[in-house]
């Protein structure tokens, strides 16, 4: 009884390994959440956008925390697609790579944004005066025809090209992918509308056209952290080969 007593306390104890696809799914979820980090920036960049920001008072720390909040989500946004590819790659591996190729490009517009900014601010704290009031106004200018393309445009064609890969191989409750093929053509939409000067960037329209895909990703990632991914014919295949593989291991 005394050697019997630990043996079973220490196999209740024992902790079952995480399987590679709940890392996957885990890891994608968390940067899916992690990106919506930088919706203060709508604030915190107010003072920035103002024509005669690079000459006003005032502390230049909301566009620099904010300047870092994008950087953020420039990088979860790989990440993102990064823990996803192995797994959606066995639905369609071209729209996959395709998938993660946009997610790079959105990061790449999110950096060159932030970089404008934080040339601005040094600017300002360069003490330029007037003569740099119109090199600041481009400035502001340009992060907000990259936004518009970075971090609307773009999250509208991962929304087709994730919401194809996880609608088809049911990874997830086809409800959500419903949701991002439905919110990207609005989205594409209210971009060309923009582009055009039919309204601006910060109105209501922009943002109920925004909403279906920001709904999209947000339960995408709650569902793929709380949940992982649902049991289909690509989970059953990749956790089929694992067992495999742990199989040819223990008898060799």
């Amino acid at each position: 009884m005394a050697t019997t007593a630990p043996t079973m306390k220490s196999a209740r104890t024992k902790r079952v390994p995480m399987s590679a696809l709940r890392k996957s799914s885990l890891a994608a979820g968390l940067f899916y959440i992690i990106s919506f980090v930088s919706i203060p920036t709508l604030a915190l960049y107010g003072s920035a956008k103002k024509s005669g920001y690079i000459l006003g008072p005032g502390p230049d720390t909301p566009v620099l925390v904010g300047s870092l909040l994008e950087l953020i989500v420039g990088l979860a946004g790989i990440g993102s697609a990064v823990a996803l590819f192995p797994v959606i790659k066995r639905q369609n591996e071209a729209v996959a790579l395709g998938f993660v190729a946009s997610r790079t490009l959105e990061a790449a517009t999110i950096f060159a944004g932030v970089v404008s900014l934080l040339s601005l601010v040094s600017l300002r704290q360069a003490g330029v005066g007037p003569d740099a009031l119109v090199t600041g106004q481009l400035l502001a200018a340009q992060y907000t025809k990259t936004f518009l393309v970075g971090q609307a445009l773009i999250p509208a064609v991962n929304g087709l090209l994730l919401g194809y890969l996880m609608y088809r191989s049911r990874l997830v409750p086809r409800a959500l992918p419903v949701i991002g093929l439905i919110g990207a053509p609005i989205l594409i939409a209210s971009v060309i509308a923009k582009y055009f000067g039919v309204y601006d960037e910060v109105s209501v329209w922009s943002a109920l056209a925004a909403l279906p895909i920001a709904v999209w990703e947000f339960s995408l990632g709650v569902y793929l952290t709380v949940k992982g991914f649902k049991s289909c014919a690509i989970t059953r295949e990749i956790t089929a080969e694992a067992a495999s593989r742990e199989s040819r291991v223990s008898h060799s």
